[in-house]
């Protein structure tokens, strides 16, 4: 960067902004070259460039501006060391910035086929979690990664030392200070990319079905700075979809709960979605119920469902003793997405799950804080460390009366990155069982895996690899699925399997990637019903994980009031109308048995029809005023409940969220 004799300040910013915009393009050449597959069956090869320079000039111009404001600072020779420290070390600072962003973003892509969003920071709170799955799965990508960035680091040191030391000083001349409200007034305008009213967003760059290829046409510093820009939103997040009153929401969700067999709610303004459920049971006895929420075990590694081939006998063999459910979807592509629906029956959000939300410790509804109130006593058994994701503090603050987390196992049979194996996690929720049987108290217990997730470490010696080497997710799923029959068959011969219903289902799948703007194949999800004298069932009809929740009361016995709108499918034939509902970033799906509607953050809805089989999205012409307000409704129906605290089973029991609902 060598300055102009006479504009030396601003021919530095220029530069910086040039050397930005070409690292930028550098960056995504290399990443379009990678995924030049995708981008040509798009058809978008030149957009990918061309708005992605927009992308990159928007960037660019944040970087850019601050200095650019102190600009006059640079005008008086004993204020100009002060600028020309500041702006050299601030361009030094952001450089190393779009660096590491861009190397990090390979890595990322592959496995989210996203730009770095929320979730590359959101895990930074737990950082030795973090680290172990990183140093296992990415081991590779983290090395090349670091030598990037050191010899980024060695080269701007040296940059910043020749500029600071040969940058001199030059008193301005009219064309210096002519020139720069016109070089303000361009930064501001590439700041905001438009003249509307709003500036640019990433979700204006959306034009390819393909949502990696809209990926590409971002840069990742960009991407990740407007997803903690939208952290003071949460509690709005949903609110972007569009616009309806608090009538026209809530009338539109109890007539489509009508048509799903929900009729009974309570006329309670401030428990809006309070309504009665009736037992199926026509006995008195109250069953235990254990909700067994499978890693990543999505129905992409189920034969039976259309997945690869013998991964997973065991549950497939369980689900011909039970209920098995064909068509089930998971709410989102996160462990707390699943928790959530699984527990609370909550429907997904923009926003982060309420596992996490400041809003919801305390006083949020939880199938515990319902069973309490029956005399049952929860539990929560994970292998890792329950205080990762905010689980520990979700739970016991919600209804749950212990967590048994990693530090309860004495002497486990194998400890991986994500703590103690599967067979440890279930000898242990076989021991608790046990012990609450012999007690005589009714039981609810959430156990979660954790074998087959990143970098899939499991015992040796239990399972044939299905491929090489052995920490591959299809291992990991064999070995999980070799774990939860081993379970069943000790769980079948104890005294608590004639008093219990067990759930089992996965949390979401593995990669939740694809070619669809909303890769809704990816969210099929196996589930099942199991135990008691539950008898055997296939259930074609398409349905949510949050009918799990509201079936399993049912199942055990227990009739109350709750805000749940799931299904209780002992109510549903086998081959009825269904629904199901996912978030995917920010994109809301809403699907009535093949028909989808789709919304996104300042984009028209988009109508779609799927085919399972084919595992094909075809969008539908023409607009559909009906699917579309019972979509959107459903959209933003939960940001409304959690910011007003009227997710609940008592009047003012939520504590009211902060200013913008965010934890």
């Amino acid at each position: 960067m060598l300055p102009a004799p006479r504009m030396p300040a601003i021919r530095l910013l220029l530069s910086a902004l040039v050397l930005g915009l070409g690292l930028l393009l550098l960056s995504r050449l290399g990443l379009v070259l990678w995924q030049l597959d995708r981008v040509s069956a798009a058809g978008l090869l030149p957009q990918v460039f061309l708005y992605g320079l927009r992308a990159d000039s928007i960037m660019m111009s944040l970087v850019t501006l601050p200095p650019a404001l102190l600009l006059p600072l640079a005008w008086w020779q004993r204020s100009w060391p002060v600028w020309r420290l500041l702006t050299v070390g601030w361009l030094a600072f952001c450089g190393l910035i779009l660096v590491f962003m861009e190397a990090s973003t390979p890595a990322f892509l592959g496995q989210y086929e996203a730009r770095p969003n929320r979730l590359f920071f959101e895990y930074l709170a737990w950082p030795v979690e973090t680290l172990r799955m990183l140093w296992g799965g990415f081991r590779l990508q983290l090395l090349a990664s670091g030598a990037l960035l050191a010899l980024t680091g060695l080269g701007t040191a040296r940059w910043l030392r020749r500029t600071v030391t040969g940058l001199p000083f030059r008193r301005p001349t009219w064309h210096t200070v002519a020139a720069w409200p016109l070089l303000l007034l361009a930064l501001t305008m590439g700041v905001r990319s438009t003249l509307q009213h709003r500036p640019l967003n990433p979700s204006w760059f959306a034009f390819s079905s393909d949502n990696l290829v809209n990926q590409l046409m971002l840069n990742s510093t960009w991407s990740l700075a407007h997803a903690v820009y939208n952290l003071r939103h949460e509690s709005q997040a949903g609110e972007r979809y569009g616009e309806m009153t608090e009538m026209e929401i809530l009338r539109a969700v109890k007539a489509t709960a009508a048509d799903y067999g929900i009729e009974e709610f309570a006329d309670d303004p401030a428990l809006p979605t309070l309504h009665h459920q009736d037992s199926a049971r026509t006995d008195e006895r109250r069953l235990n119920l254990v909700i067994i929420l499978e890693e990543s075990l999505g129905a992409t590694y189920v034969g039976s469902l259309g997945g690869i081939e013998g991964l997973t006998p065991n549950l497939e063999h369980l689900g011909k003793e039970g209920w098995w459910f064909e068509n089930l979807y998971a709410t989102g592509t996160r462990s707390v997405r699943g928790i959530e629906a699984v527990t609370t029956g909550f429907l997904p959000t923009p926003a982060r799950a309420v596992v996490k939300l400041l809003g919801s410790r305390g006083g949020f509804f939880t199938l515990a804080s319902l069973l309490g109130r029956e005399g049952y006593h929860s539990e929560f058994i994970y292998g890792g460390e329950g205080h990762f994701d905010n689980m520990a503090s979700f739970f016991l603050a919600n209804g749950f009366d212990q967590v048994v987390d990693e530090r309860d196992y004495e002497r486990p049979a194998f400890r991986g990155s994500w703590g103690v194996s599967d067979e440890d996690l279930f000898a242990k929720t076989d021991e608790r069982l046990q012990q609450h049987h012999a007690a005589g108290q009714p039981t609810f217990t959430l156990v979660f895996s954790s074998s087959n997730h990143t970098p899939f470490d499991y015992p040796e010696g239990r399972i044939q690899h299905y491929d090489e080497p052995a920490a591959t997710e299809n291992n990991a799923i064999r070995y999980a699925d070799y774990a939860l029959g081993e379970f069943f068959a000790r769980a079948r011969s104890r005294d608590y399997w004639q008093d219990t219903v067990f759930v089992v289902v996965a949390d979401h799948d593995n990669q939740v990637v694809g070619e669809n703007v909303v890769p809704v194949e990816r969210f099929h999800i196996p589930a099942l019903i199991l135990g008691a004298d539950i008898a055997p069932r296939r259930i074609e009809t398409v349905a949510s994980q949050i009918d799990l929740p509201t079936t399993a009361l049912s199942l055990i016995g227990v009739s109350a009031d709750h805000p749940m709108l799931g299904r209780d499918f002992s109510a549903v034939g086998d081959h009825a109308n269904g629904r199901a509902i996912m978030q995917f970033g920010d994109r809301f799906a809403w699907m009535e048995n093949t028909e989808l509607v789709i919304l996104a953050p300042e984009q028209a809805p988009v109508f779609a029809h799927f085919d399972a089989a084919r595992k094909q999205l075809t969008p539908v012409p023409g607009f559909r005023p009906a699917a579309h307000r019972r979509a959107l409704a459903h959209a933003l129906l939960p940001s409304w409940l959690y910011r007003t605290g009227r997710y609940s089973l008592e009047h003012g029991s939520q504590p009211a969220p902060t200013k913008h609902g965010t934890g």
